[in-house]
């Protein structure tokens, strides 16, 4: 349920802002905004002014507060809808990159309900980018499968994999009806090397319409590598709307040298 905040705040906490801030005024409604955020007296889901009512409330231009919003949209603090308004973006997620994480399990440690929709999964000859990541030939048969990760029915992750049928034999055979390629993986196939790389990239027209995003939005494309007894196991790239989820991790360095100086 939205709270709707379209009945715009005092005007004078807007001209507070405008006049202890000497950035240009963009950039004023965009603290603004972020504020009301961070405080949390804006929560997710709620309804933010239009940009008539910060029009009225600033005393500028919709060019200004028209920018303002859009770059808030770019960086996910809010979800604009066109034809129904602004509103608080929920927070994004973050996955860890240390160890293989369990998408599954982590979105239903937030409360919220996980489905996985198998899209393919068929055998198919290595193309050359595919072999050389999973240390085969060309053409050697590899087996792929395609799905896409929802988080309260919301598109979070597309997943494009390729598994070496070597080491994974039944994997082909998996319906994926109970649990996902991945958690498969983990249970079948032990790994004991991981590789990860995180690029910033736009996702194809395909990779957009699965998503439910624009186009013109970037995504962050987790591609992972995994290997048992030198062997390739898996070989998978992870689509993420950068605007919907985030990447990264904490973790202590064991046996760490201090410097001397403290810095």
């Amino acid at each position: 349920m939205t709270t709707d905040l379209s009945t715009s705040p005092p005007r004078a906490a807007a001209e507070s802002v405008v006049s202890s801030r000497p950035s240009a005024l963009y950039q004023q409604v965009r603290e603004y905004i972020s504020q009301k955020i961070g405080t949390k007296e804006w929560k997710p889901g709620d309804r933010v002014p239009s940009e008539q009512e910060l029009v009225n409330l600033f005393g500028i231009s919709r060019m200004t507060v028209n920018r303002a919003l859009r770059e808030l949209a770019e960086q996910g603090v809010v979800m604009r809808i066109a034809g129904v308004g602004t509103f608080v973006a929920e927070e994004k997620p973050q996955s860890t990159l240390v160890q293989i994480a369990n998408l599954a399990d982590e979105i239903r440690q937030r409360g919220h309900d996980y489905r996985c929709e198998l899209l393919s999964i068929k055998r198919i000859a290595a193309p050359s980018e595919v072999a050389v990541m999973l240390g085969l030939r060309t053409g050697q048969p590899v087996v792929q499968s395609r799905c896409v990760h929802f988080e309260n029915e919301v598109p979070v992750q597309f997943e494009d994999r390729f598994v070496n049928p070597r080491v994974a034999p039944h994997f082909a055979a998996q319906k994926f009806d109970t649990e996902t390629p991945a958690e498969y993986l983990l249970r079948n196939v032990p790994f004991d090397e991981v590789e990860h790389v995180v690029d910033a990239m736009l996702p194809t027209a395909k990779q957009a319409q699965l998503l439910r995003m624009d186009p013109s939005q970037p995504c962050l494309v987790l591609t992972r590598r995994t290997w048992t007894a030198g062997q390739a196991v898996t070989f998978v790239r992870c689509v993420h709307p950068s605007t919907r989820y985030r990447l990264g991790s904490r973790f202590r360095v064991e046996n760490a040298k201090r410097p001397r100086d403290g810095g």
